[in-house]
């Protein structure tokens, strides 16, 4: 891409940010603590809570309908708390709503944290009491992580909601070919997107008959999923600018840049671009034990969806028809080392490093070069 093709936002020199030295987790206190230690486990229905005094003594346990109507009557009234709950279904919008009581809110990230995942005496009183001694006497053991805004939520629902729909579509298209193989027949090659019930015009009427109304349901999905599409364009051109500078690199459309804008939210979150990818799961498991250092797959944590579509514009940057840039260079250097699963592991090495060039560019505002660092070797040689 040009360089005059960019906005004069987007070709500003690179900023040189100076890692910040505070715990991550002060970013959740506030300055002066609570007087008083709340944990609650959320359910579906009812969550059950438990108050701790300053001295770690129960002062108050019980349970609250999993509303905000349920919410707000038990907390609203309440002395100015910190309250720790669990990462889940409802704790966004229950953290929001206690924040706007005045508590302090720190949403626990329950895999990180073995005491309550691990537990052999779990249960929703137990494991609230164990929040709000843990948020009492250090709230890093909790691991806390910060869910997105309001809009930011709603515009990736949206998106969650087309992937959804793409999902089922996906399933139906294969349902259909599968049955119409039990017949000795075939459906013509095509993308799911072009599948509609044309393709059963070779059939005999009786096995029409049973096919037609799952491809007009493929059909059906089709058009609700363009209309997203047009949705999520405008979302992109209206409130995300900034997605421009991540479509710079090749398999990289609009749904991966404002799916990667969405789930990070604030590109200034991370000391460093390199952190993206452990963010992402997309980092190798480490289980070092003295000379022992085995070979362990990726940790998988993070967003799953997000982390589907980096690897989905891996295999775009790595294929034939991809250009040539220096990412593309690098995973096919990777995959031809050969070996057990080298292609596949080139593909993941290259969705990480592609995380992280997305997450450079948005944060630096740099103009993408696909060949800047072969250039560059070359002009050193």
């Amino acid at each position: 891409m040009k360089k005059n093709s960019i906005s004069q936002t987007t070709t500003k020199k690179p900023r040189h940010r100076r890692r910040s030295k505070r715990n991550p987790t002060n970013l959740y206190l506030s300055a002066v603590p609570p007087s008083q230690t709340v944990g609650m486990d959320l359910g579906d229905k009812t969550s059950r809570y438990c108050v701790l005094d300053q001295a770690g003594a129960i002062q108050k346990e019980g349970s609250t309908p999993t509303t905000k109507k349920g919410m707000t009557q038990t907390f609203a009234q309440m002395a100015r708390s910190r309250v720790s709950i669990e990462v889940g279904t409802h704790s966004a919008w229950v953290s929001r709503l206690l924040a706007s009581f005045g508590h302090e809110v720190i949403v626990a990230n329950a895999r990180r944290v073995r005491a309550i995942s691990d537990s052999n005496c779990k249960d929703d009183r137990m494991d609230a009491q164990l929040l709000a001694r843990l948020a009492r006497v250090d709230p890093a053991l909790l691991y806390p992580i910060r869910h997105r805004g309001q809009q930011a939520q709603q515009h990736l629902a949206m998106i969650r909601a087309r992937a959804a729909l793409v999902d089922g579509r996906t399933a139906l298209v294969n349902t259909a070919r599968g049955l119409v193989k039990s017949f000795g027949e075939r459906l013509g090659k095509c993308d799911t997107d072009q599948m509609g019930v044309e393709k059963l015009s070779h059939l005999p009427a009786e096995e029409q008959a049973a096919l037609r109304p799952l491809l007009e349901t493929v059909a059906a999905l089709t058009e609700h999923i363009q209309e997203y599409d047009q949705q999520i364009a405008e979302i992109a051109r209206k409130h995300y600018p900034e997605t421009a500078l991540l479509e710079q690199v090749s398999g990289v459309g609009q749904l991966i840049a404002l799916t990667f804008i969405l789930t990070l939210e604030d590109k200034d979150r991370f000391e460093r671009s390199r952190d993206v990818g452990a963010y992402l799961g997309l980092r190798p498991k480490r289980k070092d034990s003295g000379e022992s250092q085995p070979e362990l797959g990726i940790t998988k944590e993070g967003d799953v969806y997000l982390r589907r579509l980096l690897v989905q514009g891996a295999h775009c940057i790595l294929s034939v028809r991809g250009p040539d840039t220096d990412l593309k260079r690098w995973g096919v250097k990777l995959a031809a080392r050969g070996g057990k699963k080298a292609k596949k592991k080139a593909v993941v090495a290259v969705a990480r490093k592609l995380g992280i060039l997305l997450h450079h560019l948005w944060a630096t505002g740099e103009v993408y070069e696909p060949l800047r660092q072969s250039q560059a070797q070359a002009a050193v040689a």
